[in-house]
């Protein structure tokens, strides 16, 4: 080549390159238009200011798109048309609105300002906007140096692993894990720990319901028994009136009565539902407020009713599987078949040690899922989002605002003048946080703490999971984050957290010292401790076993067995076990007129009078082979009775009168059902058939020899 060739070249190449810089400066111009960014503003109406913020965006075609949100009117990300930007002139209307509203403005020479007119129905408004930061940007500048408040809280509050989530309109601007997920083998939490979320899973049931009443399935409003036509309360009034909505906003008139499911591994949840009829109330429906995790169960099992499916499959249809959450889980045991799930801590004995998992699939409705707050994010972005994920849409944007809507007032008044108001949506609590509305909802299962937190007009959101047991953290880090977020003056809700934590800590031991304050000494029971023993039911709570063991006496009541120590009389004290639920329970037991062991009381629901517990006969006296031993032909004064078995009972026929059913009692004798004064009495012979038995009436016993 010349060196003439090669200068043509080099020249040839520059102009080329030259050519290429100017076309990707003209198409980077093309791609970024002028008012391409975040505005935030005010339309002046008569009344005052109607706050708006509009969010330019441009394709690479150089084509503009808009959006706007109006917060006073629940507006969010409405999409505008006629998008124009020409010559500084910016132009907009939003569809499909009464009035045709319209907006002409012109853009400031330093491209900060837009200034002009909103016309709607022949008004015209002056309208301003101001180049803004984006809101989502702007929030991860605000948690700069977050991360060492959340290490050094967890410390303070002794919580070995927590992970956070944090959702700003759409996006997930903070996802992290600190901590141990197991401190024994040292393994790390992260943003994908699936951690138990206790009772912020009943939102989730209260969405599943949000969407049959979409489809017009069900109405909130309307009786329960409408679609359950046996659902049964113990007020008959009650259980005609109690809607679908009662059930979800804890005002059902029921106390918590949460030892009719807990720990029980072996009733479904359509028992659990019918055992309803004999659980005694506290209040009238809708009088007071109370906590009652049954309803929510009763809630899941009605979308079982009309959808045909499992509450845990309608959730996976309608929930997890449309957002993506394919982790989630519904069984603390399908968690530990997982790479990465958190083990549950607890602490006793001022120690943090770790408790075994305690399934509770039975009151899954309530409380059972597990998940991470990378997948529960995309919940809380569906929230944020009217029932919208991305270009998926879950449920009705009015459906989400309505469950979001409180219904029933709680009475509880918060000790911090920072929070006011307390009352309940639908499977969310609501208050008002410094001056914005918060909808949150936390969850408390064995070894687990989480908490929800929504700022709905924010378009913020958080998720907090912990593998602690009752810790307050999971409240107190949403707070610190929110003052954040939100630009609020900072409280050290931290420190001030941990110090009314060690008070309550120190008030503890204190009054554990002083427990037996009401113990009466130098009593004995009224009975040997062998005739405690036995089973007894309530047709709500199901069986306490009473058993001896070693010398000494043990309740079981769910599948949790609590050694008994003699507190005073006939009272007996539930002493320290494995499972620590009914230590310190007070079981009282009382006769019957016969001097025999008929019940045992204890207080296993506070806000009702205590539960009394039946004992029930021997169970042999209910075995057809057993009762077998009876029957035969006697004779009572020269009249023959006849005792027989009527499959597993026994009834007696006296001369040409109708049968008459024996009634197994605790002596191991029969009560006469139809004369209850009456009662037989069996004697056995050496070979255990019986040769007679005594007819017992008051002022009487006669004796019938049974005939070879």
């Amino acid at each position: 080549m010349t060196s003439t060739t090669f200068l043509r070249s080099r020249r040839f190449v520059a102009v080329l390159l030259s050519i290429l810089i100017c076309s990707s400066l003209a198409l980077a111009a093309m791609q970024k238009s002028p008012i391409a960014g975040h505005w935030e503003g005010a339309i002046k109406l008569p009344s005052g200011a109607l706050n708006i913020s509009v969010d330019f965006a441009s394709s690479p075609d150089g084509k503009l798109s808009a959006t706007i949100t109006i917060p006073q009117q629940g507006a969010k990300d409405l999409p505008l048309a006629n998008v124009g930007f020409d010559n500084g002139e910016v132009a907009f209307s939003l569809p499909n609105v009464p009035g045709d509203p319209k907006f002409r403005g012109k853009l400031s020479a330093d491209g900060q300002k837009i200034e002009g007119t909103f016309s709607q129905g022949g008004a015209n408004l002056p309208c301003a906007l101001e180049r803004k930061t984006d809101p989502v940007a702007a929030a991860k500048e605000t948690l700069a140096g977050f991360d060492d408040v959340v290490t050094d809280a967890m410390k303070k509050f002794e919580v070995p692993g927590m992970a956070i989530a944090i959702v700003k309109n759409k996006e997930v601007i903070y996802a992290k894990g600190f901590g141990q997920r197991d401190v024994e083998k040292q393994l790390p939490v992260t943003a994908d720990t699936l951690f138990a979320i206790g009772s912020s899973s009943k939102a989730f049931t209260t969405f599943v319901l949000g969407t049959l009443v979409d489809e017009g399935k069900i109405e909130w409003d309307k009786p329960v028994r409408n679609y359950i036509p046996w659902f049964k309360l113990y007020d008959p009034s009650m259980t005609e009136r109690l809607s679908v909505r009662d059930l979800v906003t804890h005002r059902s008139g029921l106390p918590r009565h949460d030892l009719v499911w807990y720990n029980n591994y072996d009733a479904s949840r359509e028992s659990l539902v019918r055992r309803l009829a004999y659980l005694e109330p506290s209040a009238d429906l809708r009088e007071k407020w109370q906590y009652n995790n049954l309803m929510f169960l009763t809630a899941g099992y009605l979308t079982e009713v009309i959808t045909g499916k499992t509450w845990e499959d309608a959730v996976r249809a309608r929930v997890l599987d449309p957002l993506g959450m394919k982790r989630s889980n519904f069984s603390v045991n399908d968690s530990q078949k997982d790479s990465d799930f958190a083990q549950p801590y607890g602490k006793r004995d001022g120690k943090i040690e770790k408790l075994p998992f305690r399934p509770i699939t039975n009151i899954g409705p309530a409380g059972s899922i597990n998940s991470s707050v990378n997948e529960m994010a995309r919940w809380v972005t569906a929230h944020l989002n009217g029932g919208k994920y991305g270009d998926k849409k879950i449920a009705e944007a009015a459906t989400v605002d309505d469950m979001h809507r409180p219904y029933m007032t709680t009475g509880v008044s918060s000790e911090f003048p920072e929070i006011v108001g307390g009352e309940y949506a639908l499977g969310w609590f609501v208050d008002t946080y410094r001056g914005h509305r918060r909808v949150q909802h936390g969850g408390n299962i064995d070894g687990f703490s989480a908490n929800v937190v929504l700022f709905p007009k924010a378009g913020l959101g958080m998720v907090v999971l912990t593998n602690l047991n009752g810790t307050p953290l999971r409240d107190l880090i949403t707070q610190v984050a929110a003052d954040r977020l939100l630009k609020l003056p900072s409280i050290d809700w931290i420190t001030q957290g941990a110090a009314r934590r060690a008070l309550a800590e120190r008030a503890g031991k204190e009054g554990e010292k002083k427990k037996e304050v009401t113990r009466v000494q130098g009593t004995q029971p009224s009975h040997k401790l062998e005739d405690y023993a036995g089973d007894y039911e309530h047709p709500g709570y199901g069986v306490l076993k009473v058993a001896l063991r070693d010398g000494k006496l043990e309740a079981l009541f769910n599948n949790i067995a609590t050694p008994l120590e003699h507190w005073h009389y006939d009272t007996f004290n539930g002493g320290k076990a494995k499972d620590p639920t009914f230590s310190d329970m007070k079981y009282s037991f009382q006769t019957d007129v016969n001097g025999y062991v008929a019940k045992v009381s204890a207080q296993f629901e506070p806000s009702v009078k205590e539960i009394v517990f039946a004992k029930k006969p021997d169970a042999r006296l209910f075995d057809p082979g057993y009762l077998a031993r009876y029957t035969g032909a006697y004779d009572l004064m020269g009249q023959t009775i006849n005792v027989s078995l009527k499959g597993a009972a026994l009834v007696a026929i006296i001369g040409g009168q109708p049968p008459m059913d024996l009634v197994p009692g605790l002596s191991g004798d029969f009560t006469l059902k139809q004369v209850q004064v009456v009662s037989i009495h069996f004697v056995m012979d050496d070979k255990g058939s019986a040769a007679s038995f005594e007819l017992r009436q008051p002022g009487t016993v006669l004796t019938a020899k049974r005939k070879q």
